[in-house]
């Protein structure tokens, strides 16, 4: 290091010395300054998801399709995924089941290599190819899409807040039963910002899934968002269901109990943590407390950096990254966290 360089850093140090004083500390974790040096990425463990591996068990949560820009955020996206060893969880690929003109935007196998990718249909469509003893049209939309399995999104209250939203017939515990029985890959089931109570997480469980996906209370309210889309005063007649569901640190903590009760019904292979997860230490928080195999995952921030552009979604993964690396190199989980 030169002597100019030298001169330059403390003179940032002396200009940045008041704006970089701290109040607030972390209180999930010890830190360990003292026990190893600087890692590299091999201190980030592998997982696989779909008989794929991930390098980083970091997932790009179900988004967007059908829309103007879709494909293109996809292919970008399905990129990082391929370079940063990441899964991905397609938006609704409805408009692939219905064969529309928009079916191309979820066509990224080719982008995304040999990473985990599934596609994503709403519990709602899958009832319907039940009803309608179209179970093989599901399938079909997997292989089309080359996907390593799908993903059953499950919102009965986004539906009921939807001005047009489907109404079901079933339930949705029914309905993914059902879908387990006919598919030949394997499936996650995502809540859309609720989360899960206990006792459908205990059922869910119990399932042979390929993971549970929290889709908890904090992310994108997708009940919510379909609320704003209402008159105003219907808005704000139903607005307080908005506020009712659960949230990560909850459900993690219905995980652990649960596994130790079920014990051997424990048949749900992983978990994948999204909904409130806005940085790489809240992601690593619940690796670190949940008693089964799990990654975490977001949605909004890929979408933020997708959209400014390859550049910035790059620089925003090889932060999670680093920051992953560092975590577990120099935190550890307190015991009461």
């Amino acid at each position: 290091m030169t002597k100019s360089t030298i001169s330059s850093r403390k003179l940032d140090h002396i200009e940045l010395a008041f704006a970089s004083q701290l109040t607030e500390v972390d209180q999930r974790f010890y830190y360990e300054p003292m026990l190893a040096a600087h890692p590299d990425l091999s201190v980030i463990p592998t997982l696989t998801l779909g008989a794929a591996t991930m390098r980083v068990p970091l997932w790009i949560s179900s988004m967007t399709g059908g829309a103007e820009k879709a494909g293109k955020i996809n292919l970008l996206l399905a990129e990082a995924c391929k370079s940063y060893g990441l899964g991905m969880g397609l938006g609704s690929c409805r408009p692939v089941l219905e064969d529309s003109e928009y079916s191309r935007d979820f066509e990224v196998r080719k982008y995304i290599g040999e990473q985990p990718l599934f596609a994503n249909l709403g519990i709602a469509q899958i009832e319907e190819l039940i009803a309608q003893n179209q179970l093989q049209k599901l399938v079909d939309v997997v292989y089309r899409l080359e996907a390593n399995g799908l993903i059953i999104h499950v919102n009965p209250l986004q539906e009921w807040m939807q001005p047009e939203g489907d109404r079901f017939a079933l339930s949705p515990l029914d309905t993914v039963k059902r879908a387990l029985d006919f598919v030949p890959f394997p499936i996650i089931v995502k809540e859309v910002g609720q989360g899960f109570g206990p006792k459908s997480l205990e059922a869910l469980l119990k399932l042979p899934l390929e993971a549970l996906d929290y889709g908890a209370f904090g992310g994108t309210n997708f009940s919510k968002l379909e609320n704003l889309r209402r008159d105003s005063l219907e808005r704000t007649l139903l607005e307080p269901v908005q506020h009712v569901g659960h949230t990560a640190v909850e459900m993690s903590g219905w995980i652990n109990q649960l596994k130790s009760t079920l014990g051997s019904q424990v048949a749900c292979e992983k978990i994948i943590v999204s909904g409130g997860i806005t940085t790489f230490l809240d992601g690593y928080y619940h690796l670190q407390k949940l008693q089964m195999p799990a990654l975490y995952a977001q949605a909004s921030p890929f979408l933020k950096y997708a959209l400014e552009g390859e550049n910035a979604l790059q620089q925003f993964v090889e932060a999670q990254i680093k920051g992953l690396a560092l975590a577990y190199t120099y935190l550890t989980l307190k015991e009461n966290a």
